[in-house]
């Protein structure tokens, strides 16, 4: 969608008011912010790899990739901020440093699997198998000039930086949160035939580990369902109905 269009475009799909005041504002600075901080810090620290914290360090950026692009999924849904201008920037910022996404692109694409969740026009959905759909969910995605702005970025980049530092905290933790995020974002949701209208199922009631497994994400019908509810605030959703 080109971006005039999608200024005129901008009305997410809720069934209710944004929730929470201001603070869906508050916890994108948060995570853009932790961000933002860990990647500064992280480029500069001189590890080993026989450093266990490494690699712990390596899961706590790679969590952070996924909540910027979950602070993006709710900007497309209009639950960051109820300030168009403040919301869609959260949208735009968390996008791009996640790895060079154009906003409109991922919009309109996102709603798209809202008004055709499980059928043929649906750009999240797959028959194949795990890896097949995970190739083709990326290449819905993914964009030539995005990887070549991304390449020449990491050789830029690694003129001041160690490579080492970037392979491991800037590379790596966001092709892993690719994995984190389609898993128990869209895989094991919306795979198989589902008995409700949102053909989405969802995870087993244990915030903890519905936090750490994709911000609450995995309550996915819970999201469908309502769509105007904030990632912070999917925990306290119904649960389906039985059967469903």
């Amino acid at each position: 969608m080109p971006l005039q269009e999608y200024k005129h475009n901008t009305h997410p799909i809720s069934t209710s008011p944004p929730v929470g005041g201001g603070w869906g504002a508050i916890f994108a600075v948060v995570i853009i912010g932790g961000w933002v901080t860990s990647t500064i810090l992280l480029m500069q620290w001189h590890f080993s790899f026989s450093n266990p914290l490494v690699y712990l360090f390596v899961l706590v950026q790679m969590h952070l990739y996924t909540g910027l692009f979950i602070t993006a999924h709710d900007a497309m849904h209009g639950t960051v901020s109820s300030n168009k201008t403040t919301n869609n920037a959260a949208g735009f910022i968390a996008t791009f440093v996640y790895a060079a996404f154009w906003y409109p692109k991922l919009y309109t694409k996102h709603h798209q699997h809202h008004k055709h969740v499980h059928t043929a026009d649906d750009p999240d959905y797959h028959q194949g198998n795990f890896i097949s759909w995970y190739v083709q969910f990326i290449r819905n995605y993914l964009s030539i000039w995005q990887v070549i702005f991304m390449a020449v970025l990491f050789n830029i980049l690694k003129i001041w930086i160690p490579q080492p530092n970037l392979i491991m905290f800037w590379v790596v933790p966001s092709l892993l949160s690719t994995l984190q995020l389609f898993y128990f974002g869209t895989y094991r949701p919306h795979k198989g035939d589902h008995d409700n209208v949102y053909q989405s199922g969802t995870q087993k009631r244990n915030h903890v580990a519905a936090f750490f497994s994709c911000y609450f994400f995995g309550y996915h019908y819970e999201h469908h369902a309502s769509p105007g509810t904030p990632w912070w605030q999917l925990y306290k959703a119904p649960r389906p109905p039985k059967g469903e």
